[in-house]
């Protein structure tokens, strides 16, 4: 009777641990199941969401022979000549030296210098971008294109203050460059200068853009260059910085350089500034610039506290034109100027920028601080001269 008990006990515990078991293993399937669903719910989202950010990669560029190909017939080399006249030894000009060896012993000795540089041909009637400084005082220049035609330039223009000028050859079917029509360029965008550095033949560099707006370097009066790593060397003024479709975005001007070879930093005016440059050069055969006729410095703190200032703007006026538009206004030495038509004045070049883009004869009006207080006035801008006047 007791082992009849005994097996029945156990066949109940057994049947209950089996019943426990089962359904501890249902749901414990049951949460591995949920749980990889939820995996695979989450998983497949993620898949989607980066499938769904995901473009279609750009076709990788390996080669800029196209954009070359349609720029480089428009860029040209220029030859300038000029004749100069050396110095004369001061020991030619005495009398006693001219009567032992004769007056032409004392007669001044000529010579002829040649310089290399580039230029690009903007229009198919002839006219030529390159550097002022490749022009500069020529008696003759000579330009010879990519298909080997050469022709005498003649000079339309010059605008030493922005270190352009505008030349004009006479030759049937000549190519032009392709202006960009993009007015902001970016920093890291692929860019190739084309010249003819050193005088070797036309040349074909690639770099990108390092920085754009660059000013305060002291190469130009008017500044606001493209820099570029792009190698540019002596002989490339006055060439082609083209952007990756074949189309120009500035003029190659000018290099920062030690040893007077390429490191990596050039410098190029932008094609916006040119363009400027060139349509008034051919419209008027110079740049119309106004001209405010003060001699101005940057404001530093010390200054500034001096004017009770809070915060360190505009410039300070070191010297007056006289008769000149600020004369006439009243303005006098030591006054800060502080805004020009309502613009806060930053620094000199800001100054030098906001008033040379109002046209001579139309007023201005300024406002700054002297030794009195705040004064508020009108000026008359002129024709800014020239580096000679």
């Amino acid at each position: 009777m007791r082992v009849t008990k005994l097996i029945t006990f156990i066949i109940q515990f057994a049947t209950i641990g089996l019943a426990a078991a089962f359904l501890i293993l249902y749901f414990q399937s049951e949460k591995e199941k949920a749980t990889n669903e939820g995996i695979t719910q989450i998983d497949t989202e993620v898949v989607e969401l980066i499938q769904s950010a995901r473009t279609t990669p750009a076709t990788p560029v390996t080669s800029y022979a196209l954009a070359v190909k349609n720029a480089a017939p428009a860029v040209v080399n220029i030859q300038s000549t000029k004749i100069v006249t050396e110095e004369q030894h001061p020991l030619l000009n005495d009398p006693a030296f001219k009567q032992l060896f004769g007056d032409r012993m004392g007669e001044p000795r000529k010579k002829m210098e040649f310089s290399l540089g580039s230029g690009v041909i903007i229009s198919p009637q002839g006219y030529i971008l390159t550097n002022h400084h490749v022009i500069k005082a020529a008696d003759e220049i000579l330009v010879a294109l990519k298909d080997g035609r050469t022709s005498i330039a003649t000079v339309v223009g010059t605008d030493p203050d922005t270190d352009l000028a505008v030349l004009k050859i006479k030759l049937d079917n000549l190519p032009a460059i392709t202006l960009s029509k993009i007015n902001e360029i970016e920093v890291g965008e692929v860019v190739l200068a084309i010249g003819n550095p050193f005088g070797v033949g036309q040349t074909v560099t690639s770099g990108i853009i390092s920085a754009t707006g660059r000013n305060m370097l002291g190469i130009n009066t008017f500044e606001n260059f493209i820099q570029t790593d792009a190698a540019i060397n002596p002989g490339n003024s006055g060439g082609a910085l083209i952007n990756s479709y074949g189309e120009l975005i500035g003029i190659n001007t000018a290099i920062y350089s030690k040893s007077g070879g390429s490191q990596g930093i050039g410098f190029a005016i932008p094609l916006s500034l040119a363009t400027n440059v060139l349509t008034q050069i051919i419209e008027f055969g110079h740049v119309k610039r106004g001209w405010l006729g003060v001699a101005i410095q940057d404001m530093n703190a010390e200054l500034a506290k001096s004017f009770e200032m809070e915060s360190i703007y505009g410039v300070i006026v070191n010297g007056i034109a006289k008769t000149g538009p600020a004369d006439k206004a009243g303005i006098k030495p030591g006054s800060v100027i502080t805004h020009i038509n309502g613009t806060e004045v930053g620094n000199t070049r800001h100054l030098l920028n906001l008033v040379s883009q109002v046209k001579p004869g139309n007023p201005i009006s300024i406002k700054g601080i002297n030794q009195k207080g705040s004064f508020s006035t009108k000026a008359t801008v002129i024709q800014r001269p020239t580096q000679e006047e």
